[in-house]
């Protein structure tokens, strides 16, 4: 994560800090979420109906990110950008990077093997909106597709997976109280992603889409304060190792109107075979 750092500090503060005009980056502190690791705006794991950037419906923005989770057996790495067009439309890209640090000696894959995938995103508003929806209950609403490939066919096949490649779609509903500065999101997305995609789709349990959930809570404590906690249910495929849901704790923090960064304590329980994969999150994101 540390050596895109330089570059990501350097983009953000050389990006100007434009007012709360409705134009050049008129979006609030923290709405647009953060980033999740899978590149589109959203919480740290989940995706949420947000667009990415700072500009509002008269202009383009966008985001870039690097994130680590350090985990007792693994390490998991992230980084991509995403542009968001006009509020209405989000175009994404992520790679991530599986480490499996000491692990990979016991699984026979040497230690420090590295599994990864890219993602390509896309995410279209379909109706509300975060801020200006605050005299209804409506919620602002997302659609979104991911397109995943990981770049270890022959080891995800050994494994049970169907697939080195695969195609999640979700929507996304997401509502912010400002006058009890709280945001609620839930996500219904439809994959057959084993470990988001690293491990490969499908499996020799199951090899088809299947729904899963996403949640978001967060409670802004100030305008460049948010804390609260996500949960995302995950498939369970492979027969070779039992896949559990993931959770977090966090705090994001809106160092500058540029830079957000986020700090999180992440349970991704089982990961092939390795038990309570409890672990730091670490985000660091700019956005225009």
């Amino acid at each position: 994560m540390l050596r895109f750092l330089p570059g990501l500090l350097a983009f953000c503060c050389c990006a100007p800090a434009y007012a709360h005009d409705g134009r050049g980056g008129g979006r609030l502190l923290l709405t647009d979420g953060v980033a999740a690791i899978e590149g589109s705006a959203g919480g740290g794991i989940a995706s949420w109906a947000t667009i990415a950037g700072a500009e509002t419906r008269d202009g383009i923005g966008g985001t870039l990110h690097a994130t680590a989770i350090l985990a007792p057996d693994f390490t998991l790495r992230s980084h991509g950008a995403a542009l968001g067009l006009f509020d209405r439309l989000e175009l994404s890209y992520a790679r991530q990077s599986l480490d499996t640090d000491k692990a990979g000696t016991a699984l026979g894959l040497g230690q420090g093997y590295r599994i990864a995938q890219e993602i390509f995103g896309a995410k279209l508003r379909l109706f509300g909106n975060l801020v200006y929806d605050q005299a209804t209950a409506l919620p602002q609403v997302s659609v979104g597709i991911q397109r995943k490939r990981a770049n270890r066919s022959a080891l995800v096949r050994a494994l049970g997976a169907r697939s080195d490649r695969g195609t999640d779609v979700y929507v996304a509903a997401t509502k912010l109280v400002l006058r009890h500065g709280l945001l609620l999101d839930a996500t219904v997305r439809l994959t057959k992603a084993n470990q988001g995609g690293l491990l490969g789709f499908g499996g020799d349990r199951r090899s088809g889409r299947r729904a899963q959930l996403e949640a978001s809570v967060g409670k802004l404590l100030s305008s460049r304060l948010m804390i609260g906690a996500e949960y995302r249910t995950k498939p369970d495929n492979l027969r070779f190792a039992r896949e559990q849901d993931w959770g977090d704790l966090f705090a994001a923090y809106a160092v500058t109107r540029n830079i957000t960064a986020t700090v999180a304590l992440a349970d991704l329980g089982a990961i092939a075979t390795f038990d309570k994969q409890r672990s730091l999150f670490l985000s660091l994101r700019g956005r225009f």
